[in-house]
């Protein structure tokens, strides 16, 4: 069984990850995720995942190597990390009584091969109608500025939401862990 390999410095998809019990590596790979001309949002997080993927295929010669790439979209644009309170509040306040599907691309490559397969998995977020007094309180409380829309729904942003919407909530953290095992079944990884 070839050794596993999580391409992402996200500490949130490598919990995910360890709920498998299978022992692995992460390693941060270094790319550009600029949306290329006109491309659409399922595009971007299936390049995205497997360029991640590939980005350290030369280090890891022989590994399954796991990439994945998140996109939040609201009104058909794509809301990125926020990285300040300002910008959390105005993703939020947009958000407010919307719904925000979240688009997971996943990768497993096998190194060796060259094989990759690749997805996308959506989940989507019913938000209440939000105040703006709770918006800037759930902010001072869990200051989720590295999420994309401006939320930890592992944490207090479940209180955010009227209701979800998808066939893996671990898809909405950043790892969907259903479609994970079942390509890490069929590279041959026996789970559990």
């Amino acid at each position: 069984m070839p050794p596993l390999v999580l391409a992402s410095s996200s500490p949130y998809r490598r919990e995910l990850l360890t709920r498998l019990r299978q022992p692995f590596e992460w390693a941060s790979p270094d790319i550009d995720e600029t949306p290329l001309p006109g491309e659409q949002v399922e595009a971007l997080v299936r390049r995205l995942a497997e360029t991640k993927a590939r980005a350290l295929s030369e280090r890891y010669p022989n590994h399954l190597i796991i990439g994945s790439d998140q996109a939040a979209v609201l009104d058909k644009q794509i809301l990125g990390k926020p990285h300040n309170f300002d910008r959390a509040r105005e993703q939020l306040l947009a958000a407010s009584g919307a719904s925000v599907t979240f688009l997971t691309g996943l990768a497993l490559l096998d190194s060796a091969s060259g094989c990759c397969l690749v997805d996308a998995i959506p989940f989507t977020v019913h938000f209440r109608s939000l105040k703006e007094e709770q918006i800037c309180r759930y902010l001072e409380t869990e200051q989720p500025y590295d999420c994309a829309g401006s939320f930890k729904a592992e944490g207090l942003g479940i209180s955010l939401f009227r209701a979800t919407e998808g066939e893996d909530s671990t898809s909405l953290i950043g790892l969907p862990l259903i479609r994970l095992t079942s390509m890490l079944t069929d590279a041959g990884i026996a789970i559990p």
